[in-house]
C-alpha cells in the first residue's frame, strides 16, 4: 500500500475546508484574506491545503506554495522562494519586472552593492504586495513554526496590507511545536485579532472518522482497524503507519517515532545510508548532491533510492530531488544518528557544496554542524552579507552575531572572516537597528571602541531611542574625533539632527553648514542632502520660504546614492511647497517622489508612505475629494502599528468630511494608540472631535479635543486647529468662560518655535486657523464678528483650501444675517451651498441646508438648486429611487443620497413626497 492511496480522499475535515473555501471565494471578490491553520504533526494540515489549492486552480486562481524548513531559521524568506518558483504566465512576467524578487530564487541576479538592509526589507516587501496583486492568488506558506523572522515579518505586513486585492494568504504551522517563548505565538496572537485572519485549528478525528479514512486507504480487517484507532489518537498520519506496518507483517511499535524507526530498519544497509544523508541534507535533497554524500556508486545508490520511495520514506519532489514524505520522518531518521556520523555527513556536505558554490546560509548551517569552525565563520560572515543585499536584516544581523560568537574560537579570525572584528560588530548593530531592534544596536556599539564612526552611528540610534543627551554626547564625540573627509561630514550632519528640538536649537545652522561644506568637499553625497534638508527646515521655519525651495530643489535634483534620503528630500520639499500654498507645485513635486518610491519597491517605506499622505492633502485641500476618498481607501482601518494607524488618522479628513459610515470602525481601532503616540492623538482625536460636532455631541468634541491638546507641545502648530475646533464645541455647549484660555493655546505655536527660536510668521494655512480660532472665540463670546469671519474665509482662499472656505462661509452668512445683511447673507450661504454638494460634504450641507430653513433662503429662493439637484429632483417627482436615479444619471447610489438630502434642506421639506409636491407648486420640473 503506498502513500498515495488516500490522496483522493478528505475524511472529517468539511468544516474546516469550509471555512477556508469561504476566504477564498472572499477573496475571489476583492476582499484578500487570510487563513492560520494549526494543529499537531500528522493531523492533516498539508492534505486539507491540497484540497484548497485545488478548489483554488478550479476557481483561477494561480497557487503558490512555499515551505519552511528546520534549516529555514537562517536562510531568510525560504518559503516565499520555494513559492515564486512555481510562477508562470503574467505572474512570472510581473515575477521578472521585480527583480528584489528574482534574487530570491536559485540564479537570481545579484543586487550588486551592499545596501541598507531595512531599506531593501521595505523594497522586498512592497514588490511582494505588487506582485500578488496581477491576478487572484491564492499564496501558501508551510510550517511557519520553522520559519525566519523576516518571513514572519512579511507575513504580518501581508496580513495587513493586503486589502482589495484578489489573494487568498494561507499560513500553517504545528501547535505542538509553539513552546511558550516560539517566536510565532507572538505573530500567530497579534494576527487572529485581525477580522481579516480566518484561524482554523486541526483537532484529532473521531473514532467513526478515523475508520472511514482507514477504509479509505484499503483497510478491511476490522480488529487491525480497531487496534489501529485506538491507537493512533485522531492523527491521520500514525493511523496510516499503523496500517501500512500492520499490512506489511510488522508489529505496531508504541510510539510514532518507534513505529517511523521501523520502517527504516527495514531498508537494506546501503538504502539506510542514503536515507541517513537525505536527513542531513533536510526535508529536500537533490539526487546527485545525496548521491555523492552517500559515496555509493550509480547502480547501488539507485537500488537503495528504489527501495526507500517504493517504502513511502521519500518521494520525488521535482526533476532532480527528492523528499521526505513527511518532516517527523526526517527528524526522527536525524535523530536516531549517532553524532559522529551526523558530524560526517554534515562536514561532507558542506564540502561538496562548497564546490557548488552552496548557499552560505546552509554551508554555515553544514561547517558548524560538521564542527568546522574556520569554514563556519567564513560562511556565517557571507551569509550575513547575503541577507543583507536580500533585505532580511534580522537574518543577517543574526549570521553576523554568530559570526562575532565564533571569533575567539578561530585562530587569526579575520582572514577567514574577511573583515576586522570591530567592522563586523559594526555591521552586525546595524542589521540589528534596520530589524527595529535599536537598543540591541547600541548595546553592541557601546561595547566598541569609540571611533567617529562609532559614534556617528551611536548617535543617530540613540535619536530613534529619543534619548537626547546621549545622542548629542556620542554625536559630539564624532564630531571631535572625525578626520575631514566624509566621516566628518556624516558626524556633524548627525550632530545638528540631535540638537534640533533641544533649547541649543540656536546651534544647528552653523553645524548643518559646515557638515554642507565637509560633504561637498568630501564627495558624501548622503550627508550633503542630509544638511541640505536641515537647512531648508530652517528656512521654513523663520518664513525665509524662497530660500528654503531653494535649497530643496538642490537637495531632490539629484541622487545622494541613498533611496532614503531621496525620497526624505523629495517629502520635505513638496511639504514645503504644501505648507506654503503652492498646491500645484507640490502635487508634481509629491507624484515625482511617489513614482520614485513606486518603482524602487519602496511604497511602504517612512518616506513612502509620507507622500502618500501627503497627496491625499493636496487632493483634500484642493477639493478633488473623489481622488482623496481613493486615496483614503488604501489607509488599512483595522491597523495594528503606529505606521498604520498613523495614515488611517490622515483618511478621516476626507471621511469625516463627507460622513462616512467607516469612520466609527476607523476610530475605534484607533482607540488602542490614544495612549501612547502623540501624533496619532492629536490627529485623530482632532478629527474624532468634529466628527461628534457633526453629530450634535459637543461634551465629547471638547473631551476629544482636550485629549489632543494635552498630548502635544504647546508650539506644535497642530495645537492652533484643534484649539479651534474646542472653541466651536464651547460655543454649542454655552460655556464661554475656557474661550480665552483655548485662544492662548492657539497663539503659542505662532510665536514659539523649537528650542530657544522665535517662529517666523505663520504659513498661509497656519495664518487661516489661526483667523478660526479668533473667530470662534468671538462666537464662543456670542459675537458673530462679521469681519472677523470674512477674513477667515479669505484666509483659507488664499491657501485654496475649498471645503475651510466652504466652512467658514456658512459662519460668515450666520454672522451678516444676525448683522441684518440678508442679501450677502445669502450670497455667501449659496456660495457654500455650491462647494458643499461639489465635495460631497454632507455634513455640511445638512448645516447649511438647516441655516436656510431657519433664514428661509429654501422657501424664498427655489432656483438655489444646481442643473444636477434639478435632474435628481424630477427623477424623484417620477418616484424612482436613489439606485435607479444613479442609473439614469450615471453617478453612485450614495451621491444620490446626497443630492437628495441637499434638496430637502433646501425646499424646507422632511420627505420626497413634499419635495416632489413643491417642485410641481412652483413650476421647477
Amino acid at each position: 500500500m503506498g502513500w498515495q492511496s488516500a490522496r483522493g480522499v478528505l475524511i472529517g475535515r468539511s468544516v474546516e475546508l469550509d471555512r477556508l473555501t469561504a476566504v477564498l471565494d472572499t477573496a475571489a471578490t476583492g476582499q484578500a484574506g487570510v487563513a492560520l491553520v494549526g494543529g499537531d504533526a500528522g493531523i492533516g494540515k498539508t492534505r486539507l491545503i491540497t484540497e484548497l489549492a485545488e478548489r483554488a486552480e478550479a476557481a483561477g486562481f494561480a497557487v503558490l506554495i512555499g515551505q519552511c524548513a528546520e534549516l529555514g531559521d537562517a536562510l531568510p524568506y525560504l518559503p516565499l522562494a520555494d513559492a515564486l518558483r512555481s510562477a508562470r504566465g503574467e505572474l512570472r512576467a510581473a515575477l521578472d519586472a521585480r527583480p528584489v524578487l528574482g534574487r530570491l530564487l536559485p540564479g537570481g541576479t545579484d543586487p550588486g552593492r551592499e545596501s541598507t538592509s531595512g531599506l531593501t526589507q521595505q523594497q522586498l516587501f512592497g514588490s511582494v504586495l505588487g506582485f500578488l496583486s496581477t491576478r487572484p492568488v491564492l499564496l501558501v506558506l508551510e510550517d511557519l513554526h520553522w520559519a525566519d523572522q523576516s518571513t514572519r515579518d512579511l507575513l504580518v505586513f501581508l496580513s495587513r496590507m493586503l486589502q482589495t486585492e484578489q489573494v487568498c494568504l494561507v499560513g500553517t504551522y504545528r501547535t505542538d511545536d509553539l513552546h511558550r517563548r516560539h517566536p510565532l505565538r507572538r505573530v500567530l496572537a497579534e494576527l487572529k485579532r485581525l477580522p481579516s485572519v480566518t484561524p482554523v485549528e486541526l483537532e484529532p478525528l473521531d473514532r467513526h472518522e478515523m475508520t472511514d479514512y482507514l477504509a479509505a486507504l484499503g483497510g478491511t480487517d476490522a480488529g487491525v482497524m480497531r487496534k489501529v484507532v485506538d491507537r493512533a489518537e485522531g492523527n491521520p498520519f500514525y493511523a496510516q503507519e499503523l496500517l501500512e506496518a500492520a499490512s506489511e507483517g510488522s508489529s505496531m511499535p508504541d510510539g510514532l517515532a518507534g513505529l517511523l524507526l521501523s520502517r527504516a530498519e527495514l531498508l537494506s544497509d546501503p538504502a539506510q545510508r542514503v536515507l541517513g544523508g537525505a536527513a542531513v541534507a533536510g526535508r529536500r535533497a537533490d539526487h546527485d548532491l545525496l548521491q555523492q554524500a552517500s559515496g555509493l556508486d550509480d547502480l547501488a545508490f539507485e537500488e537503495g533510492m528504489r527501495e526507500i520511495v517504493s517504502r513511502g520514506l521519500l518521494r520525488p519532489d521535482g526533476e532532480y530531488g527528492y523528499a521526505f514524505r513527511h518532516a517527523l520522518l526526517q527528524e526522527v531518521v536525524y535523530n536516531d544518528l549517532l553524532p559522529g556520523e551526523r558530524t560526517r555527513m554534515h562536514a561532507e556536505f558542506a564540502r561538496l557544496l562548497t564546490a557548488r558554490g552552496g548557499s552560505a546560509a546552509e554551508l554555515a548551517h553544514h561547517y558548524l554542524a560538521g564542527h568546522d569552525l574556520p569554514g563556519a565563520l567564513t560562511a556565517s560572515v557571507e551569509a550575513g552579507r547575503r541577507a543583507e543585499r536580500l533585505g532580511a536584516p534580522a537574518e543577517a544581523h543574526r549570521h553576523f552575531d554568530r559570526a562575532l560568537g565564533l571569533w575567539d574560537r578561530v585562530p587569526d579570525a579575520e582572514r577567514p572572516a574577511g573583515i576586522d572584528h570591530v567592522a563586523l560588530a559594526a555591521r552586525s548593530a546595524a542589521a540589528a537597528a534596520d530589524s527595529g531592534d535599536n537598543h540591541r544596536a547600541i548595546s553592541q556599539l557601546r561595547r566598541l571602541p569609540p571611533s567617529a564612526e562609532i559614534n556617528e552611528r551611536l548617535s543617530y540610534y540613540l535619536i530613534e531611542t529619543e534619548d537626547v543627551e546621549g545622542s548629542i554626547a556620542a554625536a559630539y564625540a564624532a564630531v571631535e574625533a572625525a578626520p575631514e573627509g566624509p566621516v566628518l561630514a556624516r558626524a556633524l550632519a548627525t550632530y545638528a539632527r540631535s540638537l534640533y528640538w533641544t533649547e541649543r536649537h540656536d546651534e544647528v545652522e552653523a553645524l548643518a553648514g559646515r557638515a554642507l561644506e565637509r560633504a561637498r568637499a568630501s564627495g558624501a553625497a548622503d550627508a550633503e542632502t542630509s544638511a541640505l534638508i536641515t537647512l531648508a527646515a530652517l528656512a521654513a521655519l523663520a518664513d525665509d520660504i524662497s530660500r528654503a525651495k531653494e535649497l530643496l530643489a538642490c537637495a531632490s535634483a539629484e541622487s545622494s546614492g541613498n533611496l532614503a534620503i531621496d525620497l526624505r528630500a523629495i517629502f520635505t520639499y513638496a511639504r514645503v511647497q504644501y505648507e506654503s500654498g503652492d498646491l500645484a507645485e507640490a502635487a508634481i513635486t509629491t507624484d515625482r517622489g511617489l513614482r520614485l518610491a513606486r518603482e524602487s519597491g519602496l511604497n511602504w517605506s517612512t518616506y513612502g508612505t509620507d507622500l502618500r499622505f501627503l497627496r491625499l492633502m493636496i487632493h483634500y485641500v484642493a477639493g478633488e475629494w473623489d481622488l482623496a476618498e481613493k486615496v483614503a481607501s488604501g489607509f488599512a482601518v483595522r491597523v495594528g502599528t503606529p505606521p498604520e494607524a498613523l495614515l488611517s488618522s490622515f483618511a478621516l479628513f476626507v471621511e469625516v468630511a463627507r460622513g462616512l459610515p467607516v469612520v466609527e470602525d476607523r476610530l475605534s481601532w484607533l482607540k488602542d494608540f490614544w495612549a501612547d503616540d502623540v501624533t496619532i492623538v492629536a490627529m485623530s482625536r482632532s478629527l474624532a472631535a468634529e466628527h461628534a460636532l457633526w453629530r450634535g455631541d459637543p461634551e465629547s468634541a471638547l473631551d476629544h479635543a482636550r485629549a489632543g491638546l494635552d498630548a502635544m507641545l504647546p508650539n506644535d502648530p497642530a495645537v492652533i486647529r484643534l484649539s479651534s475646533t474646542a472653541l466651536w464645541a464651547l460655543t454649542d455647549l454655552g460655556r464661554p468662560d475656557e474661550a480665552d484660555a483655548f485662544l492662548e493655546r492657539a497663539r503659542v505655536p505662532a510665536a514659539v518655535g523649537p528650542g530657544s527660536v522665535r517662529r517666523g510668521p505663520l504659513g498661509p494655512e497656519g495664518l487661516a486657523w489661526l483667523a478660526r480660532a479668533e473667530a470662534e472665540r468671538h462666537r464662543a463670546h456670542g459675537r458673530f464678528d462679521v469681519a472677523a469671519w470674512r477674513a477667515v474665509a479669505e484666509a483659507f482662499s488664499g491657501f485654496g483650501f475649498v471645503y475651510e472656505v466652504a466652512r467658514s462661509r456658512w459662519r460668515l452668512a450666520e454672522a451678516l444675517l444676525v448683522e441684518g445683511d440678508r442679501a450677502a447673507a445669502l450670497e455667501e450661504w449659496k456660495l457654500a451651498v455650491e462647494a458643499a454638494e461639489s465635495l460631497g460634504a454632507q455634513p455640511l450641507g445638512e448645516a447649511l441646508a438647516e441655516l436656510g430653513r431657519r433664514a428661509r433662503f429654501t422657501s424664498a429662493t427655489p432656483t438655489v438648486l444646481t442643473a444636477r439637484e434639478q435632474e435628481v429632483l424630477a427623477l424623484v417627482a417620477e418616484g424612482l429611487p436613489n439606485r435607479e436615479i444613479g442609473e439614469r444619471l450615471f453617478i453612485a447610489q450614495k451621491t444620490v443620497s446626497v443630492h437628495v438630502s441637499n434638496i430637502l434642506g433646501k425646499l424646507g421639506v422632511s420627505s420626497r413626497t413634499q419635495a416632489a409636491a413643491v417642485a410641481h407648486r412652483d413650476g421647477m420640473l
